[in-house]
């Protein structure tokens, strides 16, 4: 698909943007050819030159606003609000992926990784919906796509039986990240006494009876967890080159735990001395942008700030609001928590050294694909105005005064 994108895809140069590189902030023009960043301009006679040898080039004039590389979420399980918006409501998956893909570009993000659940046994997260989700979305990709679709397999661990599907998905690649979760009562984010029956009687429209016997069949099943079958799983991934996170560690020992199982990003841990210590053995820890924008953990867990402004985490996700990531890149910004450029890494080179994509997204530099996005501000709120991916535009918006 992507060769046949290119066939007809201009040169394009994106002038007059405050760009964010890596590690810096610059007035420069970007120079995009074949969908791939062609070269940094600085200068009227660069400019002039680039544009004599690329006459037929489409230019975008940023006005100022600030050029961002396209933001990568690795964590976000809103497409299952898009299939499911309440209980025992089904939309089709089709309708949902469609409605749910366009809604991405507005907030900067161009690569997501469609986090869905297997073993849960709420909401969507059945099995033959999940199955079901991810055939189409990987269906879907290999025909069309306005961002770059991506599957985030979360597996719950207690879900013995589901073992088959994440060993085929592995070995057919047919996921892009794997993650291993333990939602039991008692421990990670409901070791808080009566916490999980609360989440699922709000959120399920259960009653008292029902969730007693969820969290009875949960709890059994976390008591069969075969770490040997765990293993093969890292295994697998491995041979394919697909990482793996670690869920909602609470502490060093789950760490370790985690590190054993060939975990390499530690997703949402529950406090900042279990974040401080994953950091400290070499995993890329990620919290939630809705964490940063709101000040707090919905769960009253570990405040996403204090963990970055310590050093021990370095990577945002979405988790369950998309519009967050953007909000969050900068605010981290406005309080001087990072400068902008670390905090943009946090959206967008960082996840992608994490799930070894580097060297293809992730930042404005020579000879990645050009995926970025030019955002405006308005009463101290940011927005996206134009975003480009692969070299070719796939939302803009005006505004009326």
């Amino acid at each position: 698909m992507e060769d046949r994108l290119l066939a007809h895809i201009k040169p394009l140069l994106v002038t007059n943007g405050k760009v964010v590189l890596p590690d810096q902030v610059v007035d420069t023009a970007v120079a995009v050819v074949g969908g791939r960043i062609d070269r940094l301009l600085q200068g009227e006679e660069a400019i002039d030159s680039w544009l004599r040898q690329h006459s037929n080039a489409v230019i975008l004039d940023a006005e100022g606003k600030y050029v961002l590389p396209g933001l990568i979420d690795i964590h976000c399980d809103a497409i299952e609000k898009e299939v499911q918006p309440r209980p025992n409501t089904l939309f089709p998956l089709n309708m949902a992926l469609l409605e749910f893909e366009r809604k991405l570009p507005v907030h900067g993000i161009t690569t997501m990784y469609h986090s869905l659940s297997l073993g849960v046994g709420l909401s969507l997260r059945g099995d033959h919906l999940l199955t079901g989700m991810v055939e189409h979305i990987n269906d879907y990709r290999a025909k069309r796509s306005v961002i770059r679709n991506r599957i985030h397999l979360r597996f719950e661990v207690s879900h013995m039986a589901g073992m088959p599907i994440v060993e085929r998905f592995l070995k057919e690649k047919a996921i892009d990240y794997l993650s291993f979760m333990d939602h039991s009562p008692g421990q990670g984010q409901y070791r808080e006494p009566g916490s999980f029956e609360r989440y699922v009687m709000k959120n399920q429209g259960v009653s008292q009876e029902e969730v007693r016997v969820i969290v009875d069949d949960l709890i059994h099943r976390r008591e069969q967890v075969n770490a040997s079958q765990l293993q093969e799983l890292s295994r697998l991934a491995a041979v394919q080159g697909i990482a793996i996170a670690s869920h909602d560690d609470d502490t060093e020992e789950k760490v370790e735990q985690s590190i054993h199982h060939g975990v390499s990003v530690c997703e949402f841990p529950i406090n900042l001395e279990t974040a401080k210590f994953a950091t400290a053995r070499g995993l890329r820890v990620c919290v939630g942008a809705p964490n940063v924008v709101r000040g707090a953990s919905h769960d009253k867990n570990l405040k996403a700030v204090d963990a970055i402004a310590a050093g021990a985490a370095d990577i945002l996700c979405s988790d369950y609001h998309p519009s967050s990531m953007l909000a969050a890149v900068f605010k981290l910004a406005e309080q001087e928590v990072a400068a902008l450029p670390a905090a943009v890494r946090m959206a967008s080179l960082h996840p992608a050294q994490a799930l070894g994509v580097d060297g293809e997204l992730g930042s404005i530099e020579v000879g990645k694909a050009a995926d970025f996005v030019i955002v405006d501000h308005y009463e101290g709120l940011p927005f996206v105005t134009n975003t480009i991916i692969g070299g070719q535009s796939v939302y803009r918006s005006s505004v009326r005064y």
